[in-house]
């Protein structure tokens, strides 16, 4: 699917948001942008789980351009403390099928084989116990020839290769930490390594590890956000050095080898 429908579907989807929620999604088109079109190329009219989305644009954009969408979470982060129905509101419009529930405590609850592709993007440095089991549950629902698609914040990336030396590595803050009953901030961030060790254990195949850099697009400073998509095409190149990095891989099919298979495009 070209890009341009699917990012004229999520500022069309942006506009339903409300007002003081809209500013903060600016920068956040072009990222799901790439996301829709990386699960499109996999499957157009697919079955799509979400794991983790919460209330942002991904599953929506997902079932505006034409896929079934579910989307699973237990929605207890503190940016869904308010007005999370309202918010959710928008992803049924479209037809976004919605689930409560923890599914590293509970299991994803899909029946086998059911899957075109799952995706999760950004949640799995929130858990806080082995996402082992819950894999070996993504796998078992997706379809023979299914497609797993994971995007992670990299704890190695250039910019904090850079600052941890300068004593300026910290990503939450004390009170997000200290003063709250449950911290729901980042537990493990992974690397490139780590993406591989999960495609091996799931036993993927097909698997492409790819690095992209967000984060400066939404920076309070306008030069960040300037300069942050030159950065991203230099460093496209070297996943290993990106501020997001994704697992890209597939369930075997009857006709499919074992072996795993990883390339940095």
């Amino acid at each position: 699917m070209q890009a341009g429908i699917v990012r004229q579907e999520l500022r069309s989807l942006a506009t339903r948001y409300p007002p003081e929620w809209r500013a903060s999604l600016d920068h956040e088109v072009e990222r799901q942008t790439f996301h829709i079109g990386l699960v499109s190329q996999l499957a157009p009219r697919g079955v799509i789980t979400d794991i983790g989305g919460g209330t942002g644009l991904f599953s929506a954009g997902c079932a505006a351009v034409g896929m079934s969408v579910t989307l699973i979470d237990d929605f207890a982060d503190p940016v869904n403390e308010s007005r999370t129905d309202e918010l959710l509101d928008v992803h049924r419009g479209v037809g976004v099928k919605i689930e409560v529930r923890d599914v590293v405590r509970d299991g994803l609850g899909l029946a086998p084989e059911s899957m075109d592709v799952i995706t999760t993007f950004d949640s799995m440095e929130h858990w806080h116990s082995s996402p082992k089991r819950l894999f070996a549950e993504v796998t078992t629902a997706l379809r023979p020839g299914g497609w797993f698609l994971l995007g992670v914040p990299n704890c190695v990336n250039l910019r904090k290769r850079i600052t941890v030396p300068l004593g300026r590595g910290k990503w939450s803050s004390m009170a997000d930490w200290y003063e709250r009953p449950h911290f729901r901030g980042h537990v493990r961030e992974p690397d490139v390594d780590d993406l591989r060790y999960i495609a091996s254990d799931m036993r993927l195949t097909s698997v492409r590890i790819l690095g992209r850099n967000w984060l400066g697009r939404g920076h309070a400073h306008p030069l960040v956000r300037t300069l942050t998509p030159v950065v991203d095409r230099v460093l496209r190149s070297r996943p290993t050095l990106c501020s997001d990095i994704y697992l890209l891989g597939r369930k075997p099919s009857t006709t499919d080898g074992e072996a795993v298979r990883s390339d940095e495009p």
